[in-house]
């Protein structure tokens, strides 16, 4: 017995041992899922016309009238893009079958550019994507009841949340990682049982309430059924028409021709392009594709849009077929006008185009070589005219994500633009020919960009600015400046004119008008800046590319935003520049980006009657823009007794009335509010509760380098851009307040401090992750937004939703 004692206690102390250093291995029950349901191979989906037909004789479940609406509004949300985890997109059946990957898109540390993995591009079928290192969540063995269940991911994901919901109130706790940049769990259905046990908490919908039992029955009976999806009606008549006229158009055989759509298309590749007055839910890609018009578009897999096609190419328009979500969703509209005015702008104008510029990248990634036979005048006004959509590029494409990316922009600014031929009168084309070469950019090393490539576009950068100051001493006599003649005005019609940038910490949103209080700065853009952050952060922004490129392409960024600093302050009173430019980076480390260049030997033209310069500036732009200023913001800037805001209701003006309180808190009174949230104000009305976007705009003492954010915030200097409607793709929040507590809600708010105040804000007002009406309450929110905003919507983001 003493011996047995002995060894028993032998075991006791090894297996503590084991435990206390980490030795100790669990034993997971595996499973021959090839015994079981015989070999892995991909599976046709789509099925043809007559089975589909049988199919819905059967009665079985259709995947677009009820399996699509249930992902969509409870998976895309956060499985929709780059940034859906594990690769996983679920807006489109090609992206559920082809399933989830350990790879990473986004990668700080990669020193070599990575072959990319866009979804419709970079493989076409699902065979490809398993070479490429893609898994399965759907089954794709034997096909039976049993094995379509048990060998799918998604089932066993959904089956996990039901075995272990989530709390029903308050915070969620420590078990549910919601960093920004967390570690993904990607599990095969072969490495299934160890994620169960690891993280049983971890069921989807992840951190959020599970599905209702009606909508967990309909996609696991379309599973069991075998994952099949009727395929797609064809495109209607004028589709197909205005298809055919545009690519025929596209397609023109000039060497005039040729360049002018090489240049359209290197600016439009990236958004959603739709035909004015066609279904508000048919948008299309142009893509270069080897094949003809009317025959099946088959894209180049080019990395970038000015690569190499290595032949014969066609611009091609190819529909979108998965979800439209807002964060990569920018309109661009094609119609008869559109097409009058690319005739106008670089068809009619008289010039000669000797030859087509290379695709060599030193070429091809530098606009202002590979166009410089293009009439500069006619570039410029091809931006200007869809401003929107061009900043939204970088704002919504896929340079625009985290923290790092973005702290080169500010909480909120305004962005004009100068006016095409007016801000440096004379030779402008030719001091941008003569140095181009100065504005280079990193993506003219293709995928070679070295960790300290950065420092020779930074130079280059400083090069052009002191070269660009020297010019405009040259051509300027000492007594003339800029002033409001130097602004375009969007002709008094076209709301491109002014623009607002928001940051929300690791997002952004741009829209038209001049939404928010003065801000700290403003951007005045001239062409080769415009330029210059399209091929910087769109055109020219591999997101699979390296470690180098992601530091190179954020240093640039600070000289593109000085470059559009100095112009504004161009327009200052010349002696006030520096004064105000100290304000704007106090206890600034000259190391770090380049010294203002400030033209002090030229006075503002603008007529100042007070110190105040950066309103009164504004003020006169927007009497002089007129409508192309947009709407006046009658929350954020009332400056009477009684503000009004244009065709609004007794009950709109009412709760404008209690914004105009929560505008004013300032500094610490926010210090409860995260970065963007979306507040419904309950009216006693659903048909007519409203929606208001509230943004905080955040102070630093300077947004010029990449780290160390918490050492650069300036809270006390904080304030708040209250917008009726919706502004931003990824809401950190929603509240839900009665029309009759807005008073006490806005109370809370300002006075909260402790973080008692803070639970007790959130418990009475806030939509928790763990509410279970956050779902009612997240399709509410996608229902008005599609009502506001029209054409212009897509489904909300909710990956970034916050634990409050």
């Amino acid at each position: 017995m003493d011996k047995f004692r002995a060894m028993a206690g032998k075991k006791l102390f090894l297996l503590v041992f084991l435990v206390i250093t980490g030795c100790a291995a669990i034993v997971y029950k595996t499973i021959d899922y090839e015994s079981l349901y015989g070999p892995s191979a991909p599976k046709q989906r789509v099925m043809t016309t007559e089975q589909a037909k049988l199919y819905q004789q059967e009665h079985k479940v259709s995947f677009y009238k009820a399996v699509k609406p249930i992902l969509d509004s409870r998976c895309v949300v956060c499985h929709g893009c780059y940034d859906a985890p594990c690769q996983l997109k679920l807006g489109s059946i090609e992206g559920l079958d082809r399933g989830a990957t350990k790879q990473l898109v986004y990668d700080s540390t990669r020193f070599k550019a990575t072959d990319p993995t866009r979804l419709f591009i970079d493989a076409t079928d699902t065979e490809s994507w398993r070479k490429k290192g893609f898994y399965p969540v759907l089954n794709e063995r034997s096909d039976s009841d049993a094995a379509n269940l048990d060998n799918s991911v998604l089932a066993k994901l959904i089956d996990l949340k039901r075995l272990n919901p989530q709390p029903v109130s308050g915070k969620l706790g420590e078990d549910y990682d919601l960093k920004f940049d967390r570690t993904l769990q990607c599990s095969t259905i072969e490495e299934f049982p160890k994620y169960q046990h690891d993280h049983p908490q971890w069921g989807m919908p992840y951190a959020m309430p599970g599905l209702s039992l009606k909508e967990e029955h309909t996609l696991k009976l379309w599973l069991q059924e075998g994952s099949k999806v009727e395929p797609l009606p064809p495109l209607p008549s004028q589709t197909v028409k205005a298809i055919a006229q545009w690519e025929s158009y596209f397609n023109g055989a000039t060497l005039k021709q040729q360049l002018a759509f090489r240049y359209i298309y290197e600016h439009l590749f990236l958004g959603h392009i739709h035909f004015k007055g066609h279904p508000d839910n048919e948008f299309f890609h142009l893509v270069r594709s080897k094949t003809a018009p009317g025959q099946p578009v088959e894209e180049l897999k080019t990395a970038l849009p000015y690569d190499d096609p290595g032949g014969r190419f066609y611009y091609r328009l190819r529909p979108i077929t998965e979800t439209i979500v807002d964060k990569t969703h920018f309109v661009y509209e094609l119609s008869d006008q559109k097409m009058q005015r690319y005739d106008e702008l670089f068809f009619k104008p008289d010039y000669q185009v000797t030859s087509l510029p290379s695709y060599r990248p030193e070429v091809a990634a530098n606009p202002f070589k590979a166009f410089v036979e293009l009439p500069l005048v006619s570039r410029h006004q091809f931006l200007l005219d869809d401003s929107e959509y061009f900043v939204s590029g970088f704002i919504k494409g896929p340079v625009c994500r985290g923290q790092i990316a973005l702290d080169s922009i500010r909480d909120q600014f305004w962005v004009v633009f100068t006016r095409p031929g007016q801000f440096y009168p004379k030779d402008w084309a030719a001091f941008l020919a003569k140095n181009a070469q100065l504005l280079a950019l990193p993506g003219q090393q293709g995928t070679q960009v070295g960790l300290f490539a950065f420092a020779k576009y930074n130079d280059l950068g400083k090069q052009y600015l002191k070269a660009k100051n020297a010019y405009i001493d040259q051509i300027l006599p000492k007594n003339k400046g800029f002033g409001l003649a130097n602004i375009w005005d969007g002709e008094g019609t076209n709301q491109n004119a002014a623009l607002t940038v928001f940051r929300h910490l690791n997002s952004a949103t741009v829209t038209k008008g001049f939404i928010g209080d003065t801000p700290l700065t403003a951007w005045v853009v001239d062409y080769p800046t415009f330029e210059q952050l399209h091929y910087l952060l769109v055109a020219g922004f591999n997101v699979y590319g390296s470690a180098g490129l992601q530091i190179a392409s954020r240093t640039y960024m600070d000289l593109l935003r000085q470059d559009a600093e100095d112009n504004f302050l161009r327009l200052m009173p010349a002696m006030e520049r520096q004064t105000i430019w100290d304000s704007w980076y106090p206890g600034f480390d000259s190391l770090r980006t380049a010294p203002p260049l400030l033209s002090i030997d030229h006075p503002s033209e603008v007529k100042f009657k007070t110190m105040d310069y950066k309103k009164e500036f504004f003020d006169q732009l927007r009497q002089k823009m007129g409508k192309a200023a947009g709407p006046v913001d009658t929350i954020n800037r009332c400056q009477q007794a009684v503000c009004i805001r244009a065709d609004t209701t007794p009950v709109q003006q009412q709760v404008d009335s209690e914004m105009r309180k929560l505008a004013k808190l300032k500094g610490h009174e926010l210090h409860a509010l995260p970065d963007g949230t979306l507040l419904r104000v309950k009216t006693g009305d659903t048909k007519g509760d409203l929606v208001y976007t509230l943004l905080i705009d955040k102070a630093f003492s300077n947004i010029s380098t990449m780290l160390g954010e918490n050492f650069r915030r300036m809270p006390e200097n904080d304030r708040i851009t209250i917008y009726p409607g919706f502004i931003g793709s990824y809401p950190n929040f929603y509240f839900s307040v009665e029309k009759e507590q807005l008073d006490e809600f806005i109370n809370m708010i300002r006075f909260a401090r402790t973080d008692i105040d803070i639970e007790y804000l959130y418990s009475k007002f806030g939509i928790r992750r763990t509410n279970p009406e956050i779902w009612q309450q997240a399709d509410w929110f996608n229902e008005q937004h599609k009502k506001y905003r029209g054409l212009e919507a897509g489904l909300l983001d909710l990956s970034r939703y916050d634990n409050l």
